[in-house]
Parts: structure tokens; sequence; C-alpha cells
């Protein structure tokens, strides 16, 4: 299983992956963590997506995808990460970390980590 940040999640659904994530995202069942639904609403509410979780078939392609809870273990998870970032992704980050579940990201901000382990 891997762990998808907000925007690879949104590439992924409008068909816009680069090659290896396409590699990637073939070979293995794929995640999110809970504040990506929170990201989704607050990115469509801006105008800086035109996918919301009202579209029918946006939530029905979302069914396939595991949503990883926000709690104790996810919070506590922030405390071990090696970089700054606003809170969706650190909660995003601290998921992977929390869940030992590799994070599939463009962020560079992110992947500069040492502690996350990434796709």
């Amino acid at each position: 299983m891997i762990n998808l940040d907000t925007h690879v999640l949104l590439h992924g659904f409008t068909g816009d992956l680069r090659s290896r994530e396409e590699a990637v995202l073939a070979a293995h069942p794929w995640s999110i963590a809970a504040i990506v639904l929170w990201e989704i609403v607050s990115l469509a509410r801006l105008g800086r997506i035109s996918v919301d979780l009202d579209d029918q078939e946006f939530r029905s392609w979302l069914k396939r995808v595991h949503v990883w809870p926000l709690d104790l273990r996810v919070a506590a998870a922030m405390n071990r990460l090696d970089f700054r970032a606003d809170p969706a992704d650190e909660l995003i980050a601290a998921t992977s970390v929390a869940y030992g579940v590799p994070l599939l990201t463009r962020d560079r901000r992110i992947l500069r980590s040492r502690v996350v382990p990434f796709a």
C-alpha cells in the first residue's frame, strides 16, 4: 500500500501522472491521510481545483482508496518529522511515518525528509 499526497491523488483521478507515478500506482493499493479529504474541499472552495467531494464520479472513484485516520498515532508522529510545512502536508507525511506506509509526493520540502518513507 502507498500513501498519496493530495496532488498525486488528484493527478491520478485526472490521468495527469508522471510515468514513474503511474508505475508505482499500478503496483500498489492506494491510501490517503484523512486530511487529504479536507484539503480537496478547501482547494475546491478556493476555486483551485474543479473536482470536489460532491462529484459523484470522484466519490465513486475514491471508494477504492483506503483512508488513514487522523489519530493519536499520527499526531505523535508529527514530533518525529524533520521538516516544517503547512499542517496538511505535515499530517500527510506523519501518516506515512505513523503507519509505515510509503508516501508518493511531488513536494520538494517533504522529499528532503530523512524520516518519511517514500514510494
